[in-house]
């Protein structure tokens, strides 16, 4: 990653930034003047987060936060810039200070970064106390600054709401005391590229507004009407003159999950003017193309998210052994017991201490052997990790994208399980990464372990190579392992150029192409890994030969942050939704849901619906610890008793049932990661990607927690409402309740939950087309209930602890 540090340190918490101290003689300025440093990791995504930013005070820079466990990390401005990007093989940073191996017991930590021109030294320690909560943005004092008033999703502030077609006209109104001088909508154009790499604005259109009397009751409104006429991420905000001085009008500070800017737009806030734009956070503005059309049955999808290697052996005869296959220029393990632990290098679990290179014998075979318990759980679509042949065990490493692996089976075992699952009613959509190969493949062939002619033939250029035009190649430097370039600087993982003419025809310009085989062969789509380190045209003209092969095809992307930029029409359908997968997680933990629920409303006002609707609603993956993990319970090496205790893993699976809960009462796709729906868990990599504890291999799977699972997919495909009905805001929010209305055409329903560990009585206050109605119960808890009746326009629920109710109007 980068040549990242290693520590063993990851945020829990989102960090508080202080202020700077007051000038004095002893301070400095920073040897990097202006710009701005951020912590950036795995924890992060390795993102230039506003969340993560150092602040210089003084004569440092200094950043509060939550640490525990096991993280990489590097301190980086925004550009990755050669003076600014401290740690690495070829770190400018001497750090001093505590020892990089410790471990961080949990708690808030300060981190201090003191630079000079030649040198610097990074120090960390424990912090005890509430840490500064102060902003380095000057305060607003005047009353008529603080009066100003602008929410994207009022209507009377904004209209019409959320994301809109070309040459939608919008109307947006800033509201204040008398006193506004002059007031401005200022709208920019958004690049962003990367994972958030590169993000820079580019004004378009600076409207003044004009100023209307007499709406609201001793308040003036600013008002005027915009028109954007291309598809494109905008961002915009209003400029306003008071007394003389200038103050922006602009998004709040909410943190976003894993998104660089700031800001989860509704209600804004003021600050003065600054010097630097980038200081500025913009609102969203999503305008799509007007033929944006997105599969009719994503919005029906319940999938089963599979690590296939570990799901299920269904032919032992294809397991890898020991001393015949081979892993790189390594040997490779076999688990003799499916439910052992996988082999984590340096934990003293006696492997070999070489990565992905222990295997369980999982396979196509497996998979198919178990379609009829997916469905019976209530999966209607397969999502799997990559199935083509790759050295290592979970395969992103591609050796050959048009063969399965062969201990996964053949080619011809991936058309008899899309065959056989089609019959069940279940589709099947692979996943692969066209960014990067395996360095132990026939394109590349770093180890000789295939015919020559890879690009790197046993560790050599070879430019003569057909394959050679698909890398970035440099036979300047003198070493060979500096002649490529590997993804994040893995070297494993050779970076593919994915402009390369050659590169495109093979993936997917060509009538056999890697996409158009596998659609042929019956995926019902595609999942694309690592999805911002591609070119956007890349995926414009990919996206084309998907639906001009199979138009109903889906198209998921892997991006962590806010997606909207995938949404325009032109790339994919949907996202792995990690933002609802953090926020739901924090909730059902016993987050604040006033302050996690406005992360979901960020991408109902932000996505165009049908991608909204698509979306991949995710709480465990392969690539994060799993749920159980996040709710507490671990049997991991190093777990303290609590973490394994009865308790822990009992607490664990009722916040587990809401979560999922959540998932299958919200619109979008719910996925269910292999082995939640009966108590699996396990921490981050490899722990995350433990073999499905099957009872005929000895496994105790969780049943009671499975039929809960079943209950409420049941109850999702049972009422259309939720799966095609509208969402608008909450009914009612606090601290532990959500109360969300969905309709479908004359149904409507009520879907409530609550994250506290006591039942809650709540009151709502009906809109009028909910007045009236008669409800029925619609999830049976095998607890008898009799449906509320509304007083009127109030209608009171007793809403269980850890629990939710779903209510359907007769």
């Amino acid at each position: 990653m980068r040549g990242a540090l290693m520590l063993l340190a990851a945020l829990l918490a989102l960090p508080l930034i202080p202020s700077p101290a007051q000038a004095s003689s002893s301070c400095t300025p920073s040897p990097l003047g202006t710009r701005e440093l951020f912590l950036r990791g795995s924890f992060n995504n390795w993102s230039a987060s506003d969340a993560h930013r150092l602040v210089y005070v003084c004569d440092r820079y200094e950043l509060y936060l939550k640490l525990q466990g096991e993280q990489s990390f590097k301190i980086a401005d925004e550009d990755w810039s050669a003076d600014a990007d401290f740690g690495g093989p070829a770190a400018q940073l001497q750090l001093k200070g505590p020892s990089l191996n410790q471990r961080f017991k949990g708690g808030m930590h300060k981190l201090v970064l003191r630079l000079t021109d030649k040198s610097g030294s990074l120090a960390i320690q424990p912090f005890a106390g509430k840490p500064p909560q102060l902003s380095s943005t000057p305060s607003v004092t005047d009353p008529v600054a603080l009066s100003l008033r602008f929410d994207s999703r009022d209507l009377q502030h904004k209209a019409p709401f959320g994301a809109v077609t070309p040459g939608t006209p919008l109307r947006l109104s800033l509201s204040a005391l008398p006193g506004v001088q002059r007031a401005s909508l200022v709208v920019a154009k958004r690049r962003l590229e990367g994972n958030q790499e590169l993000l820079e604005y580019s004004e378009v259109q600076r409207l003044p507004l004009q100023k209307e009397s007499g709406t609201e009751a001793g308040r003036e409104r600013w008002s005027g009407t915009v028109v954007l006429a291309e598809p494109a991420i905008y961002g915009y905000h209003f400029e306003v003159e008071i007394s003389g001085k200038n103050y922006v009008f602009h998004n709040n500070r909410d943190p976003v999950f894993w998104t660089r800017e700031k800001g989860s737009m509704g209600a804004g806030s003021v600050d003065p003017l600054p010097e630097n734009p980038r200081q500025i956070r913009r609102y969203r503005q999503t305008v799509y193309a007007a033929d944006f059309k997105v599969p009719d049955w994503a919005r029906d999808i319940v999938y089963y998210s599979i690590f296939p290697e570990r799901f299920r052996n269904g032919d032992r005869s294809n397991d890898p052994q020991p001393g015949r296959e081979h892993y790189q220029n390594q040997g490779v393990e076999r688990h003799s017991r499916w439910l052992s632990k996988p082999y984590k290098p340096g934990s003293g679990d006696g492997s070999d201490g070489v990565y992905n290179n222990d295997f369980f014998g999982g396979d196509l075979a497996g998979i198919i052997e178990k379609l009829d318990y997916i469905r019976e759980l209530g999966a209607n679509t397969i999502y799997m990790t990559p199935v083509f042949r790759a050295a290592s065990n979970h395969k992103y490493d591609t050796g050959d994208y048009k063969q399965i692996d062969p201990a996964f089976g053949s080619n011809e075992d991936f058309k008899r399980l899309t065959l056989e699952a089609a019959k069940r009613g279940i589709r099947v959509i692979p996943d692969t990464s066209l960014n990067h190969v395996g360095s132990d493949s026939p394109y590349f062939n770093r180890f000789g372990n295939f015919k020559p002619g890879g690009a790197f033939d046993g560790g050599r250029l070879n430019p003569d190579s057909i394959y050679a035009s698909w890398f970035k190649l440099d036979p300047s430097q003198a070493k060979p392992e500096d002649q490529y370039q590997g993804w994040t600087g893995v070297k494993d993982l050779p970076e593919l150029d994915k402009n390369s003419p050659a590169f495109r025809e093979f993936a997917y310009r060509a009538p056999d192409s890697v996409t158009r085989q596998w659609l042929d062969f019956g995926a019902a789509g595609w999942r694309m890994d690592v999805a911002p380190w591609v070119p956007d045209d890349f995926w414009r003209e990919w996206r084309q030969v998907v639906k001009a092969t199979q138009p109903d095809a889906l198209t998921v992307a892997e991006t962590w942050f806010d997606a909207s930029k995938y949404f325009l029409g032109d790339m994919f359908d949907s996202t792995m939704n990690y933002i609802f997968r953090n926020a739901v997680l924090e909730y059902a933990a016993g987050g604040d849901a006033r302050k996690l629920y406005a992360q979901i409303e960020l991408m109902r006002e932000a996505y165009p619906p049908q991608a909204f609707y698509a979306l991949m609603n995710l709480l465990s993956s392969h690539d994060k610890a799993r749920a159980l993990h996040h709710f507490g319970y671990s049997d991991e090496p190093g777990a303290s008793a609590p973490q394994r205790s009865a308790q822990a893993l009992s607490l664990a699976k009722q916040r587990l049932r809401l979560a999922v809960f959540f998932q299958m009462v919200f619109p979008g796709a719910p996925t269910i990661y292999y082995g939640d729906e009966v108590g699996l868990g396990g921490g981050e990599d490899p722990y995350n990607r433990a073999p499905y504890p099957w009872a005929d291999e000895g496994g105790r799977p969780d049943l009671a927690l499975l039929a809960d699972f079943k209950r409420v997919t049941a109850l999702r495909h049972a009422e259309p409402v939720l799966r095609h009905g509208s969402l608008s805001a909450p009914l009612h929010l606090d601290a532990n309740v959500i109360v969300l209305a969905r309709q479908d055409g004359e149904t409507w329903a009520l879907t409530a939950m609550n994250n506290a560990a006591r039942p809650r009585r709540v009151q709502l206050t009906l809109p009028t087309a909910l007045q009236g109605r008669a409800w029925r119960e619609a999830l049976n808890t095998g607890t008898a209930r009799v449906a509320p009746r509304a007083e009127g326009a109030r209608l009171t629920l007793t809403l269980p602890a850890h629990g939710g109710r779903v209510l359907i109007s007769r």
